[in-house]
Parts: C-alpha cells; structure tokens; sequence
C-alpha cells in the first residue's frame, strides 16, 4: 500500500523538523515578537500555518503520487527514429531493452535500483519521500521544495527580526540567546540549501531537463565538441514551452501539486523537430 511509504525514518524526520519549525516560528518566535494575540500576531501566523499546509500537502503529494513506471507491454516505435534497415531497427530495440527488470525504456525512462523498475522520466530516486521522483510526481516535489524555501525564508526573518526587536540587557539568560542563535543559524542554512535546491530544479525546468539527463548532457556535449560539432538537448523547446510542458498550461494552477491533468502517457515528448 502506498500509504507504508510513511513508514520510513526519513519521512520521520522530515514530518519532526517541519512540526519543530512550525511551532517555534508562530508559538515562540512570533508570541515572543508580537504576541498571538495582537492583529500582527495573528496575521504572520495565519501565513506561516498556510505555507506549512501547503508544504505538507506538497509532501504528501510526492510520498503518495507514483512517479509512473513503465509497463511490459510497452515496445519502442522504431519507425519515428529514422532508421530505415531492418538490422539497425533490431539494434535500436534492443538498445532500449533494459537489461534489469526485462522490459523496453521509453524516452526519459531510466532504471532505479531502489524500486526496481524502470521510472518514466525519472529525475532521481529521493530517500526524504522515499520514493522516485518522476514523470507524475515530478511537480509535486517541485511545489514541495518551493514551499519549504519560502516557508523557510519566512520562519528565518521572523526568528531574526525578534532577535533584533528584543531587550536582551534586560530580559534575556545567555541560554536564551545561545537558542536564538541556534535558531537563526539553523533556519539560515535550512534556507540556504533549499533555495539552492529550488534555484536548480528552476534552472532545469526552464531547460526541460532531468538531473539525469543534465549529467548525460556533460558527457554528451563534451563528445559533441571533441568531434567538432554542436549539442542541443533534443526536449529543450523554449522556456515558456519547457515550463508549462512540467508546470502546466494554466498559470493559476502552476503550483497546486495535483493539477496534472497536462500530462499524457510518459511515453512520448515532444522535439523541437516535431514543430519544424
């Protein structure tokens, strides 16, 4: 059952860190800054419980959601790939057998040792949703890193904007502070590795790439000019094309985790040679 994906250490500490966070931002940080009670209180942390809502929605989203797998009755059409010998056709389907779990690869799919079948297109196998993150799933782990930044960012300024407005000549021990500091730094860093995390994945969606195709296309780009010629990744189509081809058509809806009703079978995308 999918639901024993939560049964998982790291999904323990992510749901742990983010009940931390949120109780030490609106019970703590922001009672202590302007209390609860007042209008200001009340308003910050009515935006803080939203964001964490949104964050745990987006993680479940990505815990429960399959990434999309591909099946065993799939078989490559090797028509479209414009070989024309009988041999070479034979060549191009097995080269798209994988070897592991005995089933033919549709473009972007690639093999997770971790679950043990070939994922469509799989960006990477995350231990923190202990699941892959793939063809279906892929934009609830976007919404997921996009949430957490800005909640991140939020509970980061809130923490450091109390520490500033607080009277410690009068009114602060020094395991008061050393727990201030604490807080702002691990909040900070927290905000920094996400909003590195969602700067890379903005950079890849803009290229309509996944992090495993980014690492193929080092290679790939590299033999290109060792033999004097030039590489385009061959999905990358334009950037507002890129971004609704994961995101979605609808701007409204680009960062509700489930509205996906964008996306198709996994098993075909279009090139840049499709509107040529």
């Amino acid at each position: 059952m999918k639901w024993q994906r939560f049964l998982s250490i790291p999904i323990f500490a992510v749901l742990l860190l983010m009940g931390f966070v949120c109780y030490i931002t609106v019970f703590i940080f922001i009672e202590d800054w302007v209390g609860l009670q007042s209008s200001a209180g009340s308003l910050n942390a009515l935006v803080f419980t939203v964001l964490a809502s949104l964050c745990l929605f987006s993680f479940s989203s990505c815990v429960l959601i399959d990434p999309g797998y591909a099946t065993a009755s799939y078989v490559p059409d090797v028509e479209d790939s414009g070989v024309s010998d009988q041999e070479a056709k034979t060549n191009v389907i097995q080269s798209r057998r994988c070897d592991k779990c005995s089933t033919y690869k549709p473009p972007r799919a690639h093999h997770c040792r971790v679950c043990r079948r070939c994922v469509l297109r799989m960006d990477h196998h995350c231990l923190w949703v202990n699941n892959c993150v793939g063809y279906w799933n892929y934009k609830a782990f976007f919404t997921l890193v996009f949430y957490t930044t800005i909640g991140s960012l939020y509970s980061t300024t809130i923490v450091i904007t109390c520490a500033f407005q607080k009277d410690w000549e009068f009114g602060g021990s020094g395991s008061l502070k050393v727990f201030y500091v604490t807080c702002a730094v691990t909040m900070a860093a927290l905000t920094l590795t996400l909003g590195t995390l969602l700067g890379w994945h903005v950079y890849l969606i803009i290229r309509n790439m996944t992090t495993i195709e980014y690492y193929e296309a080092i290679r790939t780009e590299w033999l290109a000019r060792k033999s004097g010629q030039s590489y385009r990744h061959p999905y990358n189509l334009s950037v507002y094309k890129n971004i609704t081809s994961v995101l979605g058509p609808n701007m409204m809806k680009w960062l509700w985790p489930v509205a996906v009703s964008h996306l198709k079978d996994g098993l075909v995308f279009p090139t840049p040679r499709d509107n040529s």
